[in-house]
């Protein structure tokens, strides 16, 4: 498995399907229909704030993203939304997605996103990228790595506590759980 950070412009289709295909669930009512988030996703796509790892054949197994204060694996604003919804679902999209923003600390790395392809799952996969993910941070002068993780996802959970992360805070996201489909989130912290 060779692990890059940085995401290669011929791997940009079949990153936006992983990404709709681990977050789809989560955010297809937000996002939907399928084509048109994979349209969105695409379009703002940031290679360079994403670390793949793929097999020796070349083929994408995984891509774990980070934000910055310079942008997120899969960010956009309202005129990346118009573009593709139209300017009225656009509107909505924009104050539904806001609600699950999260802040970009100074004090710690923050991940943005692990999705590894189904027949990759359970190989190391995930764990190699997490390691990737330390090493980034490490390398940018991080001394912890801070990640969120939804009540319904509990095998990336249990992957992150055997990595090492250790749960900080819950927040329950009330209402909005008919609509994002989980009732909570957890943040996750390790150190470097």
């Amino acid at each position: 498995m060779k692990i890059t950070v940085g995401i290669p412009a011929g791997d940009r289709d079949e990153a936006a399907t992983l990404y709709w295909d681990a977050f789809g669930e989560k955010l297809g009512f937000t996002m939907g229909p399928k084509y048109q988030a994979l349209m969105f996703v695409r379009s703002v796509l940031r290679p360079d704030h994403g670390i793949c790892a793929h097999d020796e054949n070349g083929r994408l197994l995984g891509i774990a993203g980070f934000k910055t204060a310079q942008g997120a694996l899969v960010g956009g604003g309202f005129n990346d939304l118009r573009r593709v919804y139209g300017w009225t679902s656009a509107a909505i999209r924009f104050v539904l997605l806001a609600t699950l923003e999260r802040d970009t600390e100074n004090e710690r790395f923050l991940m943005d996103g692990l999705f590894v392809a189904p027949e990759a799952r359970g190989s190391g996969v995930g764990t190699a990228l997490l390691d990737a993910i330390v090493d980034e941070a490490r390398r940018r002068g991080y001394a912890q790595v801070r990640l969120d993780v939804v009540d319904t996802n509990p095998r990336a959970k249990a992957l992150y506590r055997h990595v090492g992360f250790k749960e900080v805070k819950t927040v329950k996201i009330g209402l909005l759980k008919h609509i994002f489909r989980f009732n909570a989130s957890t943040a996750m912290v390790r150190d470097v």
